[in-house]
C-alpha cells in the first residue's frame, strides 16, 4: 500500500450550495464531525478544531488553516500540523472538498493528501493512514446527511 491519499466519494441529496455550507461552516462542522471551530470558509484562515471528551471541552485540539475556497465547487483545508507550525507540505495534511453537480444533488470528492511527507516511520505513517480512513469512513456520510437535512428544511 502507498498510504499516499484517502480518498471517498458519496452522492449527497442537495445541491452543491447546501453541501459546499455544510463542509466550510463552523455551525455545520460541528453537527457533522462533532468539533468546535472558528474557522471561517477564506483562503489563509486559521484556528482550531476543538473535540470534547465528557468534562473536558478541549480534550482533542487540531490546527486547522483554509487554502482554498470556490463556492460551491471546493473548499480545501491543512490540519494537523503541531500548534503554533505554519501549515504547509511535509507538516500537516490537506483535505479537499470538492463538489460537482449531479441531477438534483451533489458529488462530493473527499481528498487527504500529505502522509507520506510527514517523514513518519512504516509503523506511525500506517496507524496515521488508517485512523483517517476510518474516520472518513464514518464522517463522509455524516456531511451527507446533515446536507440533506440543511436542504429539507429550506
Amino acid at each position: 500500500m502507498e498510504y499516499a491519499s484517502i480518498e471517498r466519494e458519496i452522492h449527497v441529496d442537495a445541491p452543491p450550495e447546501v453541501v459546499f455550507e455544510v463542509v466550510s461552516q463552523p455551525e455545520h462542522i460541528k453537527d457533522w464531525w462533532q468539533a468546535d471551530t472558528d474557522v471561517r470558509p477564506t483562503p489563509g484562515s486559521t484556528g482550531e478544531l476543538v473535540w470534547a471528551d465528557g468534562d473536558n471541552m478541549r480534550a482533542n485540539v487540531v490546527p486547522m488553516s483554509v487554502v482554498d475556497v470556490d463556492p460551491p465547487r471546493l473548499f480545501s483545508f491543512r490540519w494537523t500540523h503541531g500548534a503554533g507550525e505554519t501549515a504547509a507540505d511535509g507538516n500537516s495534511m490537506l483535505v479537499t472538498f470538492e463538489l460537482v453537480p449531479s441531477g438534483a444533488g451533489t458529488l462530493l470528492r473527499l481528498t487527504e493528501t500529505g502522509f507520506r511527507e510527514r517523514g513518519w516511520e512504516i509503523a506511525a505513517l500506517e496507524k496515521q493512514y488508517h485512523e483517517h480512513g476510518v474516520g472518513w469512513d464514518m464522517f463522509v456520510p455524516r456531511i451527507a446527511a446533515s446536507a440533506e437535512r440543511l436542504a429539507s428544511s429550506r
